[in-house]
């Protein structure tokens, strides 16, 4: 029996009410990246209340998280996420190619329409058994770095960009960062689809010596393993700002335009800054930032060290580009 069949039929028609209003309910999807799962967690019912006080409407958000490049190839095929929530501006500027989001998405929202930046650093075992304290220190023989798939992660092409970065400013060569990164990644075992996957290699199948991933999985790892991991800053890093935007395909189709913009104008909010800082992120709001009192780290933008995102985007990671001709020369 059908539940509106047990309702009708079992509570009678009062019991109607409240079924009424759920399905008068207004939803919205948000297409984000996996290791922003237990931020939104939290986010999506503050803003829930939020738009309760401000427009006296029920709403609802749900969340989908995958790598970031696989989820922005998921809503460029259909996936109708009303907002996305990603981690690099190449796959909102992908997006931007099918005409899903704004060519100038950019300019939609504040700080590039990134409501926080992070960066990445080491998870090492407890004791730091390996000695890891920078970069030069995973590219020596016999340390087993865990990174997510740069192809399909944004996290992981951080990471690649983060130790190409560290490398040109220490070596002042191309050639030299390219010979860099491929002992980096030589030194690599294994590739996950994205960077939770890349956390739960390390941590529950203990494999690897030092895993980088983003700085926001330091406090997630304290709150489930207590001192059984170690954090290491390294001297140099690179500065991720996960941008966001709304959908227009999605939004016009569903009617949800005004709430899926509210919801992402949410995220600058000082509201949301708080459960930004509190979830390990470093958020724009200065004085938010200050109270977080995270670890102060020298950081590069890829755009001032490397290149234009567009640019570096075809030059290291489209078929055939140095990343494949690192990894390509890896298992040859």
């Amino acid at each position: 029996m059908t539940p509106f069949r047990t309702f009708a039929l079992g509570l009678g028609l009062a019991a109607l009410a409240p079924f009424a209003a759920h399905a008068a309910e207004t939803s919205i999807l948000n297409a984000s990246y996996d290791v922003s799962r237990e931020l939104y967690k939290e986010i999506n019912p503050a803003f829930v209340a939020h738009w309760k006080k401000a427009k006296g409407a029920d709403v609802k958000v749900n969340q989908a998280h995958g790598a970031s490049t696989k989820q922005a190839q998921a809503v460029a095929n259909g996936l109708e996420a009303d907002v996305v929530t990603l981690n690099q501006a190449t796959d909102l500027d992908f997006l931007a190619s099918k005409n899903v989001v704004d060519k100038d998405w950019k300019s939609k929202f504040p700080h590039d329409a990134a409501p926080y930046t992070t960066t990445s650093v080491f998870i090492v075992r407890q004791g730091n058994p390996k000695g890891i304290k920078d970069w030069s220190d995973l590219v020596k023989p016999g340390i087993s770095v865990v990174i997510p798939n740069p192809k399909t992660s944004g996290n992981g092409r951080y990471t690649y960009l983060a130790a190409w970065g560290y490398a040109l400013e220490t070596e002042k060569s191309e050639d030299k960062a390219r010979e860099f990164v491929s002992k980096l990644f030589a030194n690599v075992p294994v590739f996950d689809g994205g960077g939770r996957g890349a956390t739960t290699t390390f941590t529950q199948r203990d494999v690897g010596d030092v895993l980088v991933t983003f700085e926001n999985e330091v406090a997630l790892l304290k709150t489930e393993f207590g001192d059984k991991f170690d954090v290491v800053y390294p001297t140099l890093s690179i500065e991720a700002a996960p941008p966001v935007g709304f959908n227009n395909i999605v939004t016009a189709k569903r009617g949800t335009a005004e709430l899926a913009k509210g919801y992402l104008d949410f995220l600058f909010s000082p509201e949301a800054q708080r459960i930004i800082a509190k979830h390990g992120f470093r958020p724009r709001d200065e004085a938010i930032l200050a109270e977080a009192k995270l670890p102060a780290i020298k950081t590069f933008k890829v755009e001032d060290q490397i290149g234009p995102w567009a640019d570096t985007q075809k030059k290291h990671f489209a078929d055939g580009g140095i990343y494949d001709q690192i990894t390509a020369t890896k298992s040859n």
